[in-house]
């Protein structure tokens, strides 16, 4: 299957090319650096004589709930899926779900899961299996021209994208709370943007519900799906954002978040350290918008020189705080392996 143009590509200028070939390696650098740099000013000999009283039991405890933040996630974007007309079974669709996750352990950002997910849903059967699996392979080699993509996989992005913009919201209205909470903490405007990014947050949903709920606007995106072919993504977006719809969803995106923030805290208790949860409401949501970014690979680095950053305001010792996040970081891995089961079943 094509996804291609069938117009001669323009050719790339010798930097840009130059630039692609080396930024994998750049991002791989920075990673290094940065881990680097959050780790240099560990005194480890101090830690090691300050005799911590580790308590492995929370390193358990962080993964059960990393795991069941992954399932809950894996279960909402198979909902949208089946809404909107795919007819592979739920447990299918979870186990491609933690695929992707898995897939985004060794990519620069937490996009790049979302494709391989988007791609592989186009190919599952109603038995739960993956069809035309040399197709898929070369589907996943090359880069994605939507313009030019069949309705079916356009439409599989579509519902990716929905479930990452209720993604989106949930950390964002954790994040503006926890402002609210202990923002006066970070800053002195800390509260005050709390105010306005949940205020934005609310008043965008409204609106959007608003849109769906009048019929010219709703005709409207009728319109816009159908020229796209793909008039059954509307089930789904309905269920992701139409009233009273979008209320669940914000409660049950912003309570998978408060498991992130759960493992995180249980990371930290492994090491005998308790964080005020204001300040890992803050710490992490703002983290998972900067892990967006290809800055590094799988945000390693990036998330220890953060975090230690932020925590630091309410004095938490920024060594504990880097040791929680390395273990973060690995439960997390440890967490996504059932999607193994995917990717070993396509090879």
């Amino acid at each position: 299957m094509s996804l291609h143009s069938e117009s001669t590509p323009k050719p790339t200028s010798g930097w840009k090319s130059a630039l692609k070939r080396a930024w994998p390696t750049i991002r791989i650098l920075l990673s290094i650096g940065l881990l680097w740099k959050a780790t240099s000013g560990i005194d480890w000999h101090a830690i090691f004589e300050s005799e911590i009283q580790m308590e492995p039991w929370w390193f358990l405890a962080a993964l059960i709930s990393a795991t069941t933040a992954c399932l809950c996630g894996g279960l909402r974007w198979a909902i949208l899926m089946r809404r909107s007309g795919f007819q592979g079974r739920i447990r299918s669709y979870i186990l491609l779900y933690f695929s992707g996750a898995l897939v985004n352990q060794g990519l620069p950002s937490t996009l790049g899961g979302d494709s391989y997910r988007a791609i592989a849903a186009t190919h599952l059967n109603n038995a739960g299996s993956l069809t035309g699996k040399k197709d898929l392979d070369e589907e996943l080699h090359h880069s994605v021209d939507l313009e030019h993509a069949t309705p079916r996989l356009r439409l599989s992005f579509t519902m990716v994208f929905v479930d990452r913009l209720l993604g989106l919201a949930g950390n964002n209205l954790l994040g503006g709370i926890g402002l609210i909470i202990g923002g006066a903490t970070l800053a002195a405007w800390g509260q005050d943007l709390g105010y306005l990014v949940t205020g934005v947050m609310i008043f965008s949903g409204l609106l959007i519900a608003l849109g769906l709920a009048l019929t010219p606007t709703y005709n409207l995106f009728i319109k816009i799906l159908e020229r796209f072919q793909m008039s059954s993504a509307m089930p789904g977006i309905k269920i992701a954002f139409s009233w009273p719809y979008n209320v669940g969803q914000a409660c049950y995106a912003i309570a998978i978040h408060c498991l992130l923030i759960f493992t995180f805290f249980c990371c930290l208790r492994a090491y005998g350290v308790v964080a005020p949860i204001a300040s890992l409401m803050i710490g992490l949501p703002a983290l998972s918008l900067l892990l967006m970014l290809p800055i590094s690979i799988s945000g390693w680095g990036l998330r220890e020189a953060t975090l230690s950053s932020v925590l630091a305001l309410w004095g938490v010792n920024q060594s504990i705080t880097v040791l929680a996040s390395i273990s973060f970081g690995a439960i997390t891995i440890v967490s996504v392996l059932p999607g193994a089961y995917f990717l070993l079943k396509r090879k």
